[in-house]
This record gives structure tokens, sequence and C-alpha cells, in this order.
């Protein structure tokens, strides 16, 4: 179902830009996937921009914090839900992870949520839901489809997954790809993980997001002021799709899938 009321441990819940320039963000994807932004106080002067499509919360995005590592890229990060962000945090810490941002709470009842880096590196929130579960609307056009790990060392940061969250995993063949591996919670795949593709990238997760023609969504946002990391590309038996960076730096991916 595309409508999504809560998530369960383990599952990726939101995505949300942290852009170099925020107001160049918002332009372009409200053009791309036709989202509303709706502002919210962030504190400290920061707004959060949330992200409407059929009046449901779909991605966030806001201004780079002032205190960011000198030139830090835009980016998408991606959020697993957990029942607890305290007792997340403790068993990251013991599986090998780095906090990078300690448990915290969201202002407005929001939820509670920390940052973390896997053992290999990647960077990965954890959100305990308030009165904000998550992507309120999924595998629409225009909003999150999957969410895919690329890493140095697919079971090395797997298994911290798997110990963080008490996710499960399989690996097959997928596609044109010898080994692909599925995050599985409750019997139900809920995000990939492979081996990063391009030599010299740091481990990192890619957001995917759904759109109704792959071929003539790359066109628009090259239009726009994107441009294009892999070209448009069929995966068999899994869909068609393309990798992006938007005009503020940030790297993401669009998808039509095969129908059920």
């Amino acid at each position: 179902m595309p409508e999504v009321e809560s998530y369960k441990q383990g599952t990726p819940c939101w995505v949300d830009l942290s852009s170099t320039d925020v107001e160049v963000s918002k332009n372009f994807y409200r053009d791309l996937f036709g989202w509303e932004l709706d502002p919210m106080d962030a504190g400290n002067g920061m707004t959060y921009y949330m992200a409407k499509l059929q009046g449901r919360n779909v991605a966030g995005m806001m201004q780079q914090l002032p205190d960011a590592p000198e030139g830090m890229p835009s980016y998408w990060a991606n959020y697993l839900a957990v029942d607890s962000a305290d007792e997340a945090a403790e068993r990251a810490v013991a599986a090998g992870g780095t906090i990078l941002f300690p448990p915290d709470t969201v202002p407005n009842g929001s939820g509670r949520m920390f940052f973390a880096a896997d053992p290999t590196g990647a960077q990965i929130g954890f959100w305990e839901a308030g009165n904000h579960h998550g992507s309120g609307l999924v595998n629409e056009p225009g909003t999150m489809i999957w969410n895919e790990l690329q890493t140095n060392d697919v079971p090395k940061a797997v298994a911290f997954y798997e110990a963080v969250t008490g996710c499960a995993s399989n690996t097959a063949p997928a596609g044109d790809l010898q080994e692909y591996t599925n995050l599985v919670v409750d019997g139900r795949t809920v995000a990939g993980a492979l081996k990063l593709p391009i030599e010299g990238l740091l481990p990192f997760w890619m957001t995917y997001f759904n759109v109704v023609d792959v071929d003539s969504t790359v066109a628009q946002a090259v239009d726009m002021g994107s441009h294009v990391i892999a070209p448009a590309f069929d995966v068999p038996g899994i869909g068609r799709m393309a990798v992006l960076v938007d005009p503020a730096g940030a790297a993401f991916s669009i998808m039509t899938g095969i129908a059920a």
C-alpha cells in the first residue's frame, strides 16, 4: 500500500536533504516531483521544509547547518525506524558503529533521533516516531521507493544493521549483479545493500524516488540544472532507473519499477 501509518523497526522510514543552497533545492524538487513545501521552525534560526504530496509528508529538507565541515556537499540522509533511539544507540556502539549525533528529541513531539556511521563509514539516521512516523506516502511518483546501502564491505555493514535493528538479510543474484543483499523485516524486503559500484567512493545510503517515466524525468532534471551520473538503464526483473546529481550537489536515483 502506498499510504503508510507506521513503520516496523529496521524499515527505512524517512529521507531528508541537507542542502548547501536550500532555495535552489526547493525550486528543483518542487518542479521535478510536484512537492508542496511546508516550512517549520527547526530552532536556532533554521527552517525545516516538509515536502508533501496528496497532503502527506514524503520527505524533508533544510539548509546545511552552519557548523558543517567546510566543503561538505549536499546529501540525502536516510533514516531507519527504531522503537527506542536510546537503546538503538547503545546497540550501534556495541556493534562497532560511531555515534555522530547523539539521541535527541525533535521539537513539537515529532520524535527522537540520532545519527551514526556504520563500521564501514556509511552514515545513517535512526528515528523513534512521535507524532511524525515518517513518510506517509511511498512507492508513488515523487515519493521514496527504495533505499540502498552502497559499501566496500557488505557483510560487515549488514551485520551492524542486523545487530541494531534485528532485521534479517539474504543475498542472491539480482538483475545483472551476482550478489545483492536484501534487508528483511518480518519477512518483507525493505532495503538493499551492494558493493560500491564505483571505486574510490565513500560508503553511503542512496535514496531512490519513484517516477512515471525515467527518461523524460532525466531530461527535465537536466534542463533544470541537474547532471547525470548514470544514464537511464534497465535492471532485468526490477525496472528502469538513473542516477542524478541535483543543482545543489546531492546525488539521488530515480526509478520506475516493473508492475507486479
